[in-house]
């Protein structure tokens, strides 16, 4: 099924034509359940990995033997799934109940070593057919494969060192025999680390940059058009439950799991994304969010997904970033292979 993003409620470029000369693409991914295959594009879903080949780990030192199994997350979220989709008496049983405080106990597993080599979780994978916004690399690279580990606690507490992430690049065709049993962490540091296996229903739209990355004055218009719409919102509260229309949320940057486009600084000051190899500006490679839209920024729901209003409904990938955040991974645009970044907003 297509995900179709709505009209913006204004034309953003009718208002400050400046913004024509820094109108970008984004690739709009929208993860939601299913069931996609090694040759599909997708979040969690199974990754065309050669057989033979290691799979990524991670060897930094950190606590990995407390937290809870990957196994009893799946299963904690398929009873919940099953129990609130009932027609009569929605919600746990008494018996599910239990089984669910079972299920959401973390283990410690003494024979596991801060030092041992931890298997990374897969958590999405990008066919370039599917997404416009990948780059088209010089190498011939057409698959983007991304790794974390479960668990947050690296390096020496420097805010970039919080998240162990793996970027591969690979020739699609060139893959053989594909592995049928990736190797799974024993325990994970937070069932947000563990996406729910989703098909993808890419979709491109328009963008534009951060606020705060726009030069001064641009920024000051746009800023005085926020506050009188807000004052406008204000005057009639009760006719607009649904808050007033705004540059960030509404016509800027879009929520979501998306591809390319521009990174948001909302929840803190857009800093210098150079590479550390070659000190180029890096650009934005993908988001990953923890949900899909949020109160402020339910004019991108898509049309097809009008009717569902709960939270969870937003969040169909299961991950987590941060508390609730968003995750932006940023690479060299004149070497893939540099080191990437991130930041976390």
């Amino acid at each position: 099924m297509t995900r179709t993003t709505p009209p913006r409620p204004f034309d953003v470029e009718v208002l400050f034509p400046e913004l024509a000369a820094y109108r970008g693409t984004t690739t709009r991914l929208h993860p939601r359940p299913g069931s996609p295959k090694a040759s599909d594009s997708s979040v969690g879903g199974p990754m065309l990995w050669p057989a033979g080949e290691p799979w990524p780990v991670c060897a930094e030192t950190h606590v990995r033997g407390q937290g809870r199994r990957p196994a009893d997350i799946n299963r904690y979220r398929q009873v919940l799934t099953t129990a609130w989709a009932r027609k009569e008496n929605p919600g746990p049983t008494e018996e599910e109940r239990a089984l669910l405080a079972e299920l959401h106990r973390e283990r410690r597993l003494s024979e596991v070593s801060e030092s041992d080599l931890l298997p990374m979780i897969g958590l999405a994978q990008l066919y370039r057919r599917d997404v416009p916004d990948l780059p088209a690399w010089r190498d011939g690279c057409d698959l983007l494969q991304v790794f974390w580990c479960p668990f947050s606690s690296h390096g020496p507490g420097r805010y970039e060192h919080g998240l162990h992430l793996h970027l591969r690049r690979r020739r699609s065709w060139e893959v053989g025999d594909v592995t049928a049993a990736p190797p799974r962490p024993p325990v994970v540091g937070s069932d947000g680390f563990v996406p729910e296996p989703c098909a993808l229903h890419p979709e491109q739209v328009v963008g534009y940059p951060y606020a705060g990355l726009l030069p001064e004055a641009l920024c000051a218009r746009i800023d005085a058009w926020d506050e009188a719409r807000a004052a406008e919102a204000d005057q009639r509260a009760d006719e607009n439950a649904a808050g007033p229309v705004c540059y960030q949320y509404d016509l800027s940057i879009p929520p979501g799991w998306r591809v390319g486009g521009f990174a948001s600084w909302h929840k803190t000051d857009p800093y210098p994304m150079d590479c550390r190899t070659c000190r180029t500006p890096m650009r934005p490679l993908l988001t990953i969010d923890s949900s899909e839209w949020d109160g402020g920024s339910g004019s991108w729901k898509p049309v097809e997904d009008r009717e569902l209003l709960t939270h969870r409904d937003a969040s169909p990938t299961q991950v987590t970033v941060g508390r609730f955040g968003e995750l932006n991974v940023f690479v060299c645009p004149v070497d893939p292979d540099h080191p990437h970044r991130w930041s976390i907003q």
